[in-house]
C-alpha cells in the first residue's frame, strides 16, 4: 500500500482510455465491462480530475457519450479528447482539404471542413468502407498531390468487440503509406501530442495525472 501512495503522491488527475477499458463493442452498442460503471463513479467522487482520451473514429463524440450513458457512464461530451475534432483544427489551421475516408459515424465532425479539390487524405476506422475502390481512390487522392498529406485517426492494429477481434485503421494507413511512399501524421493515440492535448484541458502537466 505504501508504494501505491508513494506512486500517487502529487497526482491530480486521471486519464482513461474508453473501449477496453470502460467497454467491449459489439452489436446492440456493446456492453460494460465488469466493475467499470463503479469505479469510474468512484474516480468521480475523489478529488481528482477525469478526462477520457479516446481513438474511437467509428461515432462521433456526441453518438459515443449517449451510448456510454445509457450503458450507466457518468460522462459528458466536454471531457472526452477524440481524434476527429483535433484533426478537425489541424485541418482548418493548416488549410488543408481532405478527402475522407471515414466511418458514415463520425462524418458530421468533419461537416464544417470544406472537402473540395482535396489537398490531403483523412483516414479513420471506416469498417466496411475500407472497399478496395475507396482505398484506391484515397490512394489516387494521395499519388495526384505534390506534397500529399495523410493525416490518420490513430493507428490501432486492431480492438475487441464482443462478437471477436476487428482490424482497426492501422494496417491501412500502412497500406497507403507504403503505396505512396509517404509516413501518415498521427492525431490520437499514440500521439504525444493527443495526450498534451487531454492535459492543456485538464490544466494539468504531465506528472501529475496517471
Amino acid at each position: 500500500m505504501a508504494a501505491w501512495g508513494e506512486r500517487l503522491a502529487g497526482v491530480r488527475g486521471v486519464l482513461l482510455d474508453i473501449s477496453g477499458v470502460l467497454y467491449d463493442g459489439g452489436e446492440g452498442g456493446g456492453a460494460p465491462i465488469a466493475g467499470s460503471v463503479e469505479a469510474l463513479a468512484r474516480l468521480k467522487r475523489s478529488q481528482l480530475k477525469v478526462r477520457f482520451c479516446t481513438n474511437e473514429s467509428q461515432k462521433s463524440r456526441g453518438d459515443l457519450v449517449g451510448m456510454l450513458r445509457r450503458l450507466g457512464f457518468d460522462i459528458s461530451e466536454g471531457e472526452v479528447t477524440a481524434p476527429a475534432p483535433a484533426t478537425c483544427l489541424i485541418l482548418k489551421e493548416r488549410g488543408l482539404r481532405p478527402h475522407l475516408l471515414i466511418h458514415d459515424g463520425v462524418r458530421s465532425e468533419f461537416d464544417q471542413i470544406d472537402t473540395s479539390n482535396p489537398n490531403c487524405v483523412v483516414i479513420a476506422d471506416a469498417g466496411e468502407g475500407f472497399s478496395y475502390q475507396n482505398m484506391n481512390k484515397a490512394f489516387q487522392v494521395l499519388m495526384e498531390l505534390e506534397n500529399p498529406v495523410l493525416l490518420s485517426l490513430g493507428k490501432g492494429r486492431y480492438y475487441k468487440e464482443t462478437s471477436g477481434l476487428m482490424l482497426d485503421v492501422g494496417p491501412y494507413m500502412k497500406a497507403l503509406e507504403y503505396a505512396c511512399g509517404i509516413e501518415a501524421e498521427v492525431v490520437g493515440k499514440p500521439s504525444p501530442e493527443f495526450f498534451k492535448s487531454a492535459l492543456r484541458e485538464m490544466g494539468l502537466e504531465a506528472h501529475q495525472a496517471q
